[in-house]
C-alpha cells in the first residue's frame, strides 16, 4: 500500500457537524534567556493583534486552556486570542475543511496524523523552525520533532506522547465481587460474574474506534507484529478474522455490550454515558491523556458519587507486549495566519513558559517539552492518574503507530471504515471473515486512493 493524500472530506458531511464556540475573555524555558526573548518579541509587535485558537477535548481541558489564554493576554496585552473548542465528534471534519479552504485558526491543536493528511506536504501549516527565536524548540527531543515534519518542514510541535490503557471502576468490581482482569481467562470470568450480578452490568465498554485499537492491541499481543510497517499491512485475512471472532466472543461472554446497546444509551462518548458514570459499565480502554474526563465523571456522579477509577494491568492475550504509542497531539500554526510570530508566542507560552505550564497541567497529557516536565515535577503539578498511566504505557507498549491508522476515512463517526465494520459485525450483519475482508479493503482504499 502506497501512501497518498486523500481528497478533502465532503462539504455535505461537514455541514451537519456542530461545534461549540466560545470567546475567551481578557483577563520560562529551561534554556536561559528564552522567556526574555519571547517577552521582547511580544513587546515589539505592532499594534493590536487578534489570534484564533482552536482545540477539542473535555470540559477540564477547556477550562484550563481558557485560563492559560487569559493569562497570556494579561502578559501580552496587545494580543487578543479568540477561542473555539468542542468535543471530538465532528471536529476533524470541520477543521479539515477549514485547513483545505485556507480558513484555519491561527493556532490549531492537531492530531499527529493530520500532518500526513492535511499539511499539503508542507504547505498548509507554517514552518515553525522559522520562528525558533520565539518558540524554544531546544526543549523537544529531536526524534519527536522529526515526526512532525513534512517535506523537511516543521509543521507542528509535539505536545505529549500517549498510549491506551485499561481503566477499571474499582467500586463496581468490589460491589460485584470480581477481580480486575489481567488475562483472557479473568476477562471472560468477569463477564460471567457481571451478568450474574446484573444483566445490565458489563466489565468493559468499547465503541467502534475503541474496538479498532483494541483489535490491534490483541493481534500485536498474540503475533508480535506491528499493524502496519513501511506502508504495508502486516496481518493476513485469517489473522484479522481471528481478532474479529474474539470481538464477537467478548460480546457473547457479556464482557462488552453490543454496539446497538451502546447506541441506545444516547451518549456521544463513554465519559458522557450514564452507565459509565454510574458504574454499570465498569471498564474503559482509553488514552492516558484523556482519562481525566472519565475519572471526573464517575467521581462526580449524581447517583453514585465518589467511585474509584484505577489503572489496570495490560491484559495478556499472548507472549508479546501489544499496543502502540504515538504523539498524542501537536500545536500548529496555519500557513495563512496573518500573525505567525504571535501564534508561535502563544504555543511557546502554553508549552515552555512556567506560568502556562502550571495552568495547563496535564490536561493534554505529560509534556514532551523538557521545561514542561521540569516545572510539573518541581511544583508537584499534574493529575496523578495521568502521570502514572503515561509512565506505565510508555514502559510497556513499544509498537509504532502508522499515521494513516487515524485517517478520517477510517475512524470518522459514523461513516469511517472502523465504524461500519465493527458496527455490522456487532449487529450480526456480516461474518468475521467478511469483517476482516471489509477492513482490509477499506485500509487498502485509504492508502491507495
Amino acid at each position: 500500500m502506497k501512501k497518498r493524500m486523500k481528497k478533502a472530506v465532503s462539504l455535505a458531511l461537514a455541514a451537519a457537524m456542530v461545534l461549540s464556540l466560545a470567546a475567551c475573555g481578557n483577563g520560562g524555558g529551561s534554556k536561559e534567556g528564552t522567556s526574555q526573548a519571547v517577552a521582547e518579541s511580544g513587546a515589539a509587535s505592532d499594534g493590536e493583534v487578534t489570534l484564533k485558537f482552536c482545540w477539542w477535548g473535555g470540559d477540564s481541558r477547556h477550562e484550563a486552556t481558557e485560563k492559560a489564554v487569559e493569562a497570556f493576554m494579561v502578559k501580552y496585552p496587545n494580543i487578543k486570542v479568540e477561542c473555539e473548542y468542542g468535543a471530538w465528534t465532528g471536529w476533524e471534519e470541520k477543521q479539515s475543511l477549514a485547513i483545505q479552504g485556507g480558513n484555519a485558526a491561527d493556532v490549531m491543536q492537531i492530531n499527529w496524523n493530520w500532518i500526513t493528511s492535511y499539511s499539503g506536504n508542507g504547505t498548509n501549516f507554517a514552518n515553525l523552525e522559522d520562528y525558533s527565536e520565539i518558540l524554544d524548540l531546544a526543549q523537544f527531543d529531536q526524534g519527536s520533532l522529526e515526526q512532525c515534519k513534512a517535506d523537511g518542514k516543521l509543521m507542528a510541535v509535539p505536545v505529549a506522547m500517549t498510549g491506551r490503557l485499561f481503566y477499571w471502576n474499582k467500586t463496581t468490581f468490589d460491589e460485584v465481587g470480581c477481580d480486575i482482569p489481567v488475562d483472557e481467562a479473568s476477562l471472560l470470568e468477569a463477564g460471567a460474574k457481571f451478568k450474574a450480578f446484573n444483566e445490565g452490568y458489563y466489565p468493559l465498554a468499547m465503541m467502534e474506534y475503541d474496538r479498532a485499537i483494541f483489535m490491534v492491541y490483541y493481534l500485536e499481543s498474540v503475533y508480535g507484529k506491528p499493524w502496519v510497517e513501511n506502508g504495508e499491512l502486516q496481518y493476513t485475512a485469517e489473522e484479522i478474522q481471528s481478532a474479529m471472532d474474539f470481538m464477537t466472543k467478548l460480546e457473547e461472554a457479556h464482557v462488552i455490550p453490543t454496539i446497538a446497546t451502546l447506541q441506545g444509551d444516547m451518549a456521544d462518548s463513554l465519559d458522557k454515558n450514564a452507565k459509565v458514570i454510574n458504574g454499570q459499565y465498569a471498564g474503559v480502554f482509553e488514552w492516558d491523556s484523556a482519562v481525566t474526563k472519565v475519572q471526573k465523571a464517575i467521581v462526580e456522579s449524581t447517583d453514585k458519587p465518589g467511585q474509584e477509577l484505577v489503572i489496570g494491568d495490560f491484559i495478556k492475550f499472548g507472549d508479546y507486549n501489544g499496543g502502540f504509542t504515538k504523539i498524542s497531539m501537536a500545536l500548529a500554526v496555519s500557513a495563512n495566519s496573518a500573525h505567525p510570530k504571535e501564534a508561535a508566542m502563544l504555543i511557546n507560552y502554553l508549552l515552555n513558559d512556567e506560568e502556562g505550564i502550571e495552568i495547563c497541567g496535564t490536561e493534554r497529557g505529560i509534556p514532551c517539552s523538557a521545561q514542561g516536565m521540569a516545572v510539573l515535577k518541581d511544583k508537584g503539578i499534574g493529575d496523578a492518574l495521568v502521570m502514572e498511566a503515561n509512565e506505565k504505557v510508555l514502559g510497556y507498549s513499544k509498537f509504532p503507530l502508522d499515521p494513516m491508522f487515524e485517517h478520517n476515512d477510517l475512524k470518522a463517526n459514523p461513516d469511517g471504515v472502523y465504524y461500519k465494520v465493527f458496527g455490522k459485525l456487532s449487529a450480526g450483519d456480516i461474518s468475521s471473515a467478511k469483517a476482516a475482508e471489509d477492513l482490509m479493503k477499506g485500509i487498502d482504499d485509504c492508502y491507495n486512493y
